[in-house]
């Protein structure tokens, strides 16, 4: 018997880097990877943290397989103008890790783009929902990142990571008016809690107040603070006595 062996060159393009797609927990995210006109082979592949590749599809002449492990409703591949779509529905703990694809022929392959799917961990809370203050008064709004998962330590950007907005009453575009410079970091919490402090001069400080922080990669925004301003008028009584002349 006669045995004969075929080399496969493969080929990693060490200059690219692995994108960061953040998603949450039950949302649908479709990844790209392009292709050129002429290969015969292409293959994705996800690689969890601390673990070996799997490769999750194969396409070879055309003709498109999921591997085992991911016939799973779920994950679909399908080839659209010159890229490769891998879908995932309903993400879930378990699919976060890094996607990437390979492409070429049976003797060489390339290493295409990749990207590593992570799940939305944090999330941004304001308070107060609303807040009355008369004019001439401070008022003092919170915005903290907090973790979704009780057992993890949140990781507190730094110093310029965090803006406030305001979008004033008459529905103008927010404008940015503060840019945060003081933070406090509550571990107990697992939160990252930052204040903005401002005096109410007069009613164009009214509106809705909003803080964006910038984490992982992608800017995350509270729901907003609506501040009113209100005047107080003092109310004087008057005795008024009736005299009679005679």
């Amino acid at each position: 018997f006669m045995t004969f062996f075929i080399a496969t060159s493969l080929q990693f393009d060490v200059s690219q880097q692995i994108s960061l797609t953040v998603v949450e927990l039950g949302e649908n995210i479709t990844l790209h990877c392009p292709v050129p006109e002429k290969e015969d082979k292409f293959y994705w592949y996800k690689q969890s943290l601390g673990h070996m590749a799997q490769t999750v599809a194969a396409v070879i002449v055309k003709q498109i397989t999921i591997t085992e492990q991911f016939k799973d409703p779920r994950f679909t591949v399908k080839k659209e103008e010159a890229q490769y779509l891998l879908t995932i529905r309903n993400v879930s703990k378990e699919d976060e890790a890094t996607y990437f694809c390979q492409t070429g022929t049976t003797y060489s392959l390339t290493s295409g783009s990749g990207t590593f799917l992570a799940e939305k961990h944090v999330y941004v809370k304001q308070s107060p929902e609303t807040a009355s203050v008369q004019l001439g008064d401070p008022m003092t709004l919170q915005c903290s990142l907090l973790s979704k998962n009780k057992e993890t330590r949140v990781q507190c950007p730094g110093e310029h990571s965090v803006h406030w907005f305001r979008a004033g009453s008459g529905g103008s575009h927010p404008g940015i008016i503060y840019t945060q410079r003081n933070r406090s970091d509550e571990e107990e919490e697992r939160s990252c809690v930052y204040s903005l402090s401002k005096t109410i001069q007069d009613s164009s400080d009214s509106g809705t107040y909003y803080c964006a922080v910038v984490t992982c990669g992608e800017i995350l925004f509270g729901e907003g603070t609506k501040v009113e301003t209100i005047i107080i008028f003092s109310v004087f009584e008057y005795n008024v006595t009736a005299c009679t002349i005679f």
